[in-house]
Order: structure tokens, then C-alpha cells, then sequence
């Protein structure tokens, strides 16, 4: 996996110094998802698929196909993969996945364009930023040395850490109250339509990232979040934020 957009080795990020200014810009806690928004992980995943397809003497299937189903995990991945199940997945098929992922996870996937450089900036302007995610947290927690997050990550949180799950408030409500920070001064960013509901559940205000995993007919302007990025590079500038 590469550490930097397109193509920097893992490890090569460093935490910024604050603004000595004191100046802020950035929310105090940016909250991210991960697949689809701060990490392209369609690669890893249908590497994991098309594992599973040659286990059951099938063909791979395209990226581009797969693609649009990354953000929504496992079993969406699988009844895409396996239209002959009609959309019923057994628990053993979603279990084969995540163990194969496992083994994928971190090889094929690269940071979206402008993520690397958004949270050197974030961490200038003594902001802070964390993870807010569907995918089980011990997974979530691999990728994090992968990319040297161990120590820059302010909180992680899966979609199995709490007993609830986005579009489900509670994540996010539990990574502000953890880290001590009021509401009003926390934005979400995610490219799923849960994102932003959860956001919006939360009391939250959110930004709809349109460089991520969707279906042709998803509309996101209809989802109700505070803003539409186009790509993640737009978010440098402080005047873009909600």
C-alpha cells in the first residue's frame, strides 16, 4: 500500500507541527470514513473476490464492475460477485471473505488523490482527524502501520466496536464525546449515503465525497449533506469546509 497519493512508499508520512499562530481553519475534529474516502481499497478487495471465484472454478471480474460496491462491505461485495445467490449470502461466504481480505488487504490499495496533503494540513492547523468506519476494526486497524496513522489517527472506530453501526449516530457520536470535542465543531466526510445520514443523526455536519464508491444511480446530491467535494484537494482550502 502506498503511504502517499499514487505511488510514495509506506511509512514516508510524517506528523506536521502545529501553527505556532495558533490559527485555525480546519474543524477541530475532521471525521473520515475509510473505503471510498480516504483510501481506495477497491483493488484489495476484488483481488479478494476473484479469489473466491477461482476457488469455485469462475472467472475474475472486472474492477470497474466491483467497484461501485466497495463501501457498502462484504456481503454486498459477495452478491455482486455471486449473482446466483439471489442476494443471500451465507455467514461461511462472508467469513471467507474477510479471512482472504485479510491477506490482500494493504497490497493493491493507494490513498485517494489530495488525501495525504488534507491531513498534513489538518494536523498544521492543530486540528485533529480520525476514522469512522464499517469495516471491522481489527481489519480497520491493519491498514493504520501500513500508512503510519498509528500515531496521527486521533480515534478508530469499526462498524463492529459499538453495538450499533453507521447510518446509526452512535459512532459518531462516541468518537466526540471520547475526544472531548463539542458537536459543532466536528465535520464527517464519507461517499456513502449512510454517511451522511448518520452524520446528520448525530447533529453533525458532513461532506459528501464524490471521488468515492457509488452506484450509477445514486444520486448524492439528494443525501442532504452540507457539501459535495469533488475530489479531496478542494478540502485544502479552509473556505470549502461547512
Amino acid at each position: 500500500m502506498n503511504g502517499r497519493d499514487q505511488g510514495a512508499g509506506v511509512g514516508e508520512q510524517e506528523r506536521r507541527e502545529p501553527d505556532p499562530s495558533g490559527s485555525r481553519h480546519f474543524p477541530k475534529l475532521a471525521l473520515f470514513d475509510l473505503d471510498g474516502t480516504l483510501l481506495d481499497s477497491a483493488p484489495d478487495m476484488v483481488a479478494t473476490i476473484n479469489r473466491m471465484r477461482e476457488r469455485r472454478g469462475q472467472g475474475p471480474m472486472p474492477l470497474a464492475e466491483l467497484r461501485p460496491h466497495v463501501s457498502r462491505g462484504s456481503r454486498a461485495m459477495s452478491a455482486a460477485a455471486f449473482p446466483e445467490l439471489g442476494g443471500d449470502v451465507p455467514q461461511d461466504m462472508i467469513r471467507e471473505f474477510l479471512d482472504t481480505y485479510e491477506q490482500e488487504l494493504g497490497r493493491h490499495s493507494v490513498l485517494f488523490d489530495g488525501v495525504a496533503q488534507l491531513l498534513d494540513a489538518i494536523e498544521v492547523d492543530g486540528a485533529r482527524w480520525g476514522i469512522v468506519t464499517n469495516k471491522p476494526e481489527y481489519l480497520a486497524r491493519l491498514v493504520l502501520p501500513q500508512l503510519g496513522w498509528e500515531s496521527r489517527c486521533a480515534i478508530l472506530i469499526g462498524g463492529d466496536t459499538l453495538p450499533e453501526r453507521k447510518p446509526h449516530p452512535l459512532p459518531l457520536l462516541h468518537a466526540a464525546r471520547t475526544l472531548g470535542a463539542d458537536i459543532a465543531d466536528c465535520v464527517y466526510v464519507g461517499d456513502d449515503q449512510r454517511d451522511i445520514e448518520a452524520a446528520r443523526a448525530a447533529g453533525m455536519k458532513s461532506v459528501v465525497a464524490l471521488w468515492g464508491y457509488r452506484l450509477p444511480d445514486e444520486q448524492p446530491a439528494g443525501w442532504g449533506g452540507d457539501m459535495l467535494v469533488e475530489v479531496a484537494a478542494d478540502l485544502l482550502d479552509p473556505l470549502r469546509w461547512p
